[in-house]
């Protein structure tokens, strides 16, 4: 193989057209230096009957494509700055953790558990089942009765709480809690 100074030599005009015919004069010099940097590290194990000219003009072309692809994606100036949408104020955030942590504790321990594994650890049904002891269809549906008690719940405005005693006895009467979901 010869000596990659003299590749870079013979084909260095060729991929700079290359670069130049995807890029503007700007860019057309980083992404040639990026093509060689390329090639030099792949040229030691390139089999010897390698089309280099080829080989060197695709390497281009992909490096020019990659210099394209990042400046798109570097911020752009604008007229004006859009305002930013305010987020909640922090007492607010915390006040909705809160209520939705007293919404959490409020329901039965199998549906609460079936919840927080599924819906907040991210444990499939099958494995809320493996750990909780239950079969599958009962920690689906523990899950969704738990989802549904909590959507009761988080809607209703301001609303005192129910004790735990009084929500489980208002799920009991409203939807049958599967065996061993508890």
């Amino acid at each position: 193989m010869e000596p990659f100074e003299r590749v870079v030599a013979r084909h260095g005009r060729t991929v700079w057209r290359v670069c130049r015919a995807v890029l503007d004069e700007h860019d057309t010099d980083d992404a040639w230096s990026e093509t060689f940097v390329a090639a030099l590290v792949a040229y030691p194990s390139l089999p010897a009957s390698t089309n280099l000219e080829a080989w060197l003009v695709t390497i281009a072309h992909r490096k020019a494509i990659d210099v394209l692809r990042a400046r798109d994606r570097r911020p752009r100036p604008v007229e004006t700055v859009p305002e930013p949408v305010p987020a909640p104020p922090h007492d607010e955030a915390i006040a909705r953790a809160d209520e939705l942590d007293g919404a959490l504790r409020s329901l039965p321990p199998g549906q609460r558990r079936a919840v927080v594994y599924h819906h907040l650890v991210g444990l499939t049904h099958r494995e809320v089942a493996e750990v909780t002891g239950i079969s599958s269809d009962a920690a689906r549906r523990a899950s969704a009765d738990g989802v549904a008690a909590l959507r009761r719940l988080l809607a209703e405005p301001a609303a005192p709480r129910p004790s735990g005693s009084s929500l489980r006895a208002a799920t009991r009467s409203s939807s049958p809690e599967p065996k061993g979901a508890r």
